[in-house]
């Protein structure tokens, strides 16, 4: 899917829908690379449109260059002037950064069929990045107080959600290969001088795709257990 097309379930041909397939108990959409406000709203409507019946879905993409600030988010931690946009977001947290090479995998999970709350989801979406990180090799763990996940206290992967009505959206963003530049704008999630990771920089050779296919079955895999 290009740029300018974002799917948004329940709405007739809403948007080319690219590589959809079937996971254990939802729907993977590999959407390429997408601006994030449309996308963002895509999310919004979709979680509003939703019923008991409608199957949870995961989305896999990466955005081009963005800095997006959660609801509590305070404008002093963009801390250097920048020509990437700022887009103020309604999951929680701070400030964080979106680019090309980053997987960004948003998890649209109606909470009530699962039988677990934000917080265990919140676990299991991290226990999934750490246990993908161990295959290769790196050593990955969270961080008190922080969510995400985290290399030797620099962070490799973000994570931030909002749920409305028992079901979730937002997710979760992983360094791959990418341009880790921008985050040097920022006190990357609020927190001042936190160093920043990616998946090349530890050796872990995944291409953007393969990356994207791992990070799917290890939050199915933890999702759904």
């Amino acid at each position: 899917m290009g740029e300018d097309g974002v799917v948004i379930a329940g709405e007739q041909d809403s948007g080319v829908r690219d590589q959809e397939g079937v996971g254990e108990q939802a729907l993977i959409r590999n959407l390429g690379r997408l601006e994030y406000e449309p996308t963002w709203r895509a999310m919004q409507n979709f979680t509003a449109q939703r019923t008991p019946d409608t199957a949870d879905e995961l989305w896999l993409l990466e955005h081009p260059p963005v800095y997006t600030q959660g609801q509590a988010g305070r404008a002093e931690h963009l801390i250097a002037a920048t020509d990437i946009p700022v887009v103020p977001i309604d999951r929680g947290g701070q400030i964080t950064y979106h680019g090309p090479g980053q997987v960004v995998a948003y998890v649209l999970v109606d909470l009530r069929r699962r039988g677990y709350g934000i917080r265990e989801l919140v676990t299991r979406m991290e226990q999934a990045v750490i246990d993908l990180l161990a295959v290769h090799g790196v050593t990955a763990a969270r961080l008190a107080g922080a969510p995400g996940v985290y290399v030797e206290c620099a962070k490799i992967a973000a994570l931030g959600l909002r749920v409305k009505h028992g079901c979730t959206y937002h997710g979760l963003a992983l360094n791959v290969d990418m341009d880790l530049a921008p985050f040097a704008a920022i006190n990357p999630c609020g927190y001042a001088g936190m160093r920043v990771t990616q998946c090349r920089d530890l050796g872990v050779k995944l291409t953007l795709p393969q990356a994207e296919r791992a990070l799917t079955q290890a939050l199915l895999s933890a999702i759904y257990s």
